[in-house]
């Protein structure tokens, strides 16, 4: 069976809200016991905060509807944030926006992810990344890998 294909695109403000809700929902799937819906007005001011400061935001978009979203700053390399709707599992979307992110900075794609998120970890395993250290979440105290991918640097 074929993956699907998305378009890849910058983010426009009217995306927010599906942003927002996918975000919520991933994590809710993901780490059910913490409150991410409390957590939607701290990602809207995060995102814009990410934005001022360089990053690019762009989303996975199939059949008109918003998938997932990647923010990367291609200064730094760090990907501060890659979300897909539940819905989207398995079809190629973070696949996509991983391959978007490291289009965006082809040097390096750096983030933490929690330890305790097993298929996050193996997912960026996958798309080549390394563990490179560890650390802490400072939003939820849990313990975090430091995973890279080091590409070519753009000449």
């Amino acid at each position: 069976m074929p993956i699907p294909t998305y378009t890849l695109r910058p983010v426009t403000p009217a995306d927010r809200p599906a942003m927002a809700d996918l975000w919520v929902a991933s994590w809710v799937k993901t780490l059910p016991e913490i409150d991410f819906e409390a957590r939607r007005p701290w990602l809207e001011t995060h995102l814009d905060t990410l934005a001022a400061g360089g990053a690019l935001t762009c989303a996975a978009e199939r059949d008109g509807v918003v998938a997932g979203f990647v923010v990367i700053h291609p200064g730094t390399g760090y990907l501060d944030q890659i979300a897909v709707a539940p819905a989207f599992w398995g079809q190629g979307a973070a696949e996509a926006l991983m391959d978007e992110a490291k289009r965006l900075s082809p040097a390096l794609v750096a983030l933490d992810v929690n330890q305790e998120n097993p298929r996050a970890v193996r997912f960026y395993q996958k798309m080549g990344l390394a563990v490179t250290g560890e650390g802490e979440n400072p939003m939820s105290g849990r313990r975090t890998f430091r995973m890279e991918w080091r590409g070519t640097p753009a000449r």
